[in-house]
């Protein structure tokens, strides 16, 4: 089985302070679930010594990875990255907003809002470079409102097997129930999604 394992992109040989949290965070989900990693692999369709790497910072998680695992425990990926956030705050400045990287594709994702619990929406910044996809299998949280604002590029984007072709200006809103694909055919995609919980 596959698990899109892909090398952490750090340069030094240990890990990076935002990998190293969301390790810590995603044994502690394991924890609260009471799922072993045995279990949690069955669950999932990630084998046991690929979550154990996970959860040990040895290796950055795929978007495709954090996807399964966000499905496992019912959330969306933008509060399991809120959740490692530091230090939450009313603004986040530019500079100060955490950016994460799909080592597999090159998918960036930044947090836009500033990370905080309790607040039902959320804003993202996704640049999904050319020729990269992303396939969800299951939305992290059945009834996910976005609305995708379109900045830059040409985006795909496939929902319960329609796709949507979407350039510069082109506002999609949908709700997630199904499997969800993220295709760039070229340029750059660059993307705004205001993420509302149910």
């Amino acid at each position: 089985m596959r698990d899109d394992l892909a090398p952490d992109p750090v340069s030094d040989p240990y890990a990076s302070d935002i990998d190293q949290r969301l390790a810590a965070r995603l044994a502690a989900l394991r924890q609260e679930h009471g799922l072993s990693l045995d279990a949690l692999a069955s669950t999932s369709g990630i084998s046991r010594a690929t979550l154990s790497r996970l959860e040990r910072a040895e290796t950055s998680p795929t978007a495709s990875l954090l996807g399964r695992l966000c499905t496992v425990y019912g959330r969306p990926m933008s509060r399991l990255l809120a959740e490692v956030e530091a230090d939450p705050a009313q603004v986040v400045r530019h500079d100060e907003q955490a950016v994460w990287v799909d080592p597999e594709t090159g998918f960036r994702r930044r947090g836009v809002s500033p990370p905080a619990h309790g607040f039902s929406a959320e804003l993202v910044l996704g640049t999904l470079p050319e020729g990269a996809t992303i396939a969800y299998a299951a939305p992290p949280l059945g009834g996910l409102e976005h609305h995708l604002w379109m900045l830059e590029g040409r985006l795909d984007l496939t929902l319960d097997g329609v796709t949507h072709a979407l350039s510069p200006g082109d506002c999609l809103r949908y709700q997630l129930a199904g499997a969800s694909r993220f295709a760039c055919p070229g340029p750059e995609a660059r993307y705004l999604i205001a993420i509302c919980r149910p």
